[in-house]
């Protein structure tokens, strides 16, 4: 069940305030500030309708009443200039506060998608992450203003006015106190339970949009390809027409709560206003006394009408924020122990000691009790049928996942013992698929060493075979290489990979079919290449053309997550009805014993 559906209006109010309130708390100054300055600031704009009431009387008395009139008429000037250089204050303050706020949860936001597993990434549409990270921080900027600027400083309102009312015309105060209990309960009933839900649903089709386009445009080529572009718009139309009716439904709600809340307060402001005329009638307020009430009602209804919108735009904001608080929230699956301490791998040994590991969900292990050892500097290919283990060999290398049982050690070193970013810098990898950034080839290849040099750079790339191509580029090793690296062809992209994994000089090596998509004549160039990088390193090699682990100094042959042969090329070509042997013959067309011969 989607974790955003499992749980109620209110759970998911609370969760984003406490959310909120956290990071409030690292810098409680500057919330102390904003609220301290609007709510004293609130409280001049109560006492200015007294003055006002006593204003009328003193006109009321002619000549007689002329100094109360001045004085009264001073004290509201004052409580106005009071009240502009405290609202002053809270605004200044609530600026470094929301804007610190705003680069933090956006920064940990994207600390933790960096570190979640590589099952979380393979589920998740990276256009919809980045949507619910920016959506999630421009909601925060909203949420401060409502709680801080709007919501504070109408709670002060209702409840200095309800006791200044109160502590004059007790009735007066109970209307008051009644009308504005009623209006705020219906606000936030119809906030959280019938507007919340719409709202959220809404904001889940809005996610989708995100990835349905994300996924679109950055597959384009193949889009093209295909002659699909219609086929596309037509899918991004299904999901914007759904979208369309849930935002209709949540828009509508809004409206019919607006009427409602509207009605309330029309009913709120008759029963004020009849409550002062009795009072009047009564002879127990003078008319100065019944202009302090009404004015006072005109702020009160002012803030009562606000409030409304306040309950519903803190709504729609804590709606926004809840997928990226989910993202804080997400457990990131791989992580670094408390006592994780950085590897030294120097030789490179590698060794599965008694292994076995399952994907999450999985009822059956792909690997059981699985035991295997790699000397350093040994060069090692990975053959075998799709999904029987090769790929989550290297994988664990890395600790991409965790073992199930058993371990997995580098020189002797558990790798679930050391820190994620010590183990992965010191293990070079080219993809059969590179991936590169849309940056310069400067960039791109100094990923690998961020310290490096220009000069060290062209020596890598020249080691990859690389450099030439790159210099007939215009602009050279300041080429932008496009999203993804589509500017460049699929063997150029292989060779920016090994350049990048010459200047890693990482003592692990593992190389996943680099040259099974390539031309011949760039799959030689980086053959040649891959020679010169294997040199002096432990390499691990997932092949599935064999021509790539002739020359190795071993095989392994996997099957349903077993190794099932183990030796050198010769050994294995040797062995009768051997799975290495029938899938060298059905890839090369020769029979194996003429080979040997």
């Amino acid at each position: 069940m989607n974790k955003s559906k499992s749980r109620d209006g209110a759970q998911v109010l609370r969760t984003v305030l406490a959310f909120t309130f956290r990071h409030w708390k690292r810098q409680w100054w500057l919330a102390a500030a904003v609220a301290i300055g609007q709510s004293c600031a609130t409280i001049t704009e109560i006492f200015v309708p007294l003055y006002v009431g006593r204003l009328v009387d003193a006109l009321g008395r002619g000549a007689a009443g002329h100094e109360a009139a001045i004085a009264a008429f001073v004290a509201i000037a004052a409580l106005g200039l009071a009240m502009v250089v405290l609202r002053h204050v809270s605004w200044w303050a609530i600026v470094p506060l929301t804007l610190k706020i705003m680069r933090d949860i956006a920064n940990e936001a994207f600390q933790r998608v960096q570190r979640f597993s590589t099952d979380w990434h393979a589920n998740s549409f990276s256009g919809s992450t980045v949507r619910k990270i920016t959506r999630g921080m421009w909601a925060l900027d909203t949420l401060d203003d409502t709680l801080l600027l709007m919501l504070l400083p109408s709670l002060v309102v209702l409840v200095g006015t309800v006791f200044l009312l109160g502590a004059h015309w007790p009735v007066m105060g109970l209307v008051m106190a009644v009308g504005a209990i009623a209006y705020v309960t219906l606000t936030v009933t119809l906030a959280t339970r019938v507007i919340a839900p719409a709202s959220r649903l809404s904001n889940q089709w809005d996610t989708r949009i995100g990835g349905v386009l994300a996924d679109a445009i950055g597959t384009n080529a193949v889009v093209k390809a295909f002659g699909a572009e219609e086929r596309e718009e037509d899918r991004l139309q299904r999901i914007v027409s759904k979208w369309s009716r849930r935002t209709r439904r949540t828009w509508m709600l809004f409206t019919y709560a607006g009427t409602g809340q509207l009605t309330l307060l029309w009913t709120v402001r008759t029963a004020v206003t009849g409550t002062a005329l009795w009072l009047w009638w009564r002879g127990r307020a003078t008319p100065g006394d019944v202009a302090y009430v009404l004015t006072t009602y005109l702020v009160v209804h002012g803030y009562l009408r606000e409030i409304g919108q306040y309950v519903h735009q803190l709504q729609r904001s804590v709606n926004e924020m809840e997928e990226l608080v989910e993202i804080h929230d997400q457990p990131l699956g791989i992580e670094d122990r408390p006592d994780a301490r950085t590897i030294r791998i120097e030789d490179g040994a590698i060794r599965f000691d008694h292994v076995t590991f399952r994907y999450g969900g999985h009822a059956t292990p792909l690997y059981q009790a699985l035991d295997v050892a790699i000397p350093a500097g040994q060069r090692v290919g990975l053959v075998g049928p799709s999904g029987s283990g090769k790929t989550t060999f290297v994988k664990l290398i890395q600790r991409l996942y965790d073992v199930t049982e058993g371990s997995v050690t580098i020189d002797g070193q558990e790798v679930a013992q050391a820190t994620q970013a010590s183990l992965r810098s010191q293990i070079a990898i080219v993809p059969q698929e590179p991936i590169l950034f849309h940056r310069s080839l400067t960039e791109n290849i100094g990923y690998a060493r961020p310290d490096a040099t220009q000069d060290e750079i062209e020596r890598a790339a020249r080691l990859a075979n690389a450099h030439d191509f790159i210099t007939r580029l215009p602009k050279g090793y300041r080429t932008m290489v496009g999203e993804r690296g589509v500017k460049l062809s699929g063997g150029e992209r292989q060779r920016v990979a090994l350049a990048r994994a010459f200047l890693a000089d990482a003592p692990i090596l593992i190389l996943d079919e680099a040259t099974s998509s390539l031309d011949s004549e760039s799959e030689a160039a980086i053959t040649e290449a891959m020679g010169r990088l294997m040199v002096g390193r432990t390499t691990v090699i997932v092949a599935h053309r064999l021509s790539t682990v002739r020359a190795l100094d071993r095989i392994l042959v996997f099957d349903n997550g077993r190794i099932v042969e183990d030796g050198d090329r010769a050994t294995l070509l040797r062995i009768e009805n051997g799975r290495y042997r029938r899938l060298f013959e059905r890839q090369s067309g020769e029979d194996a014993a003429s080979i040997l011969s």
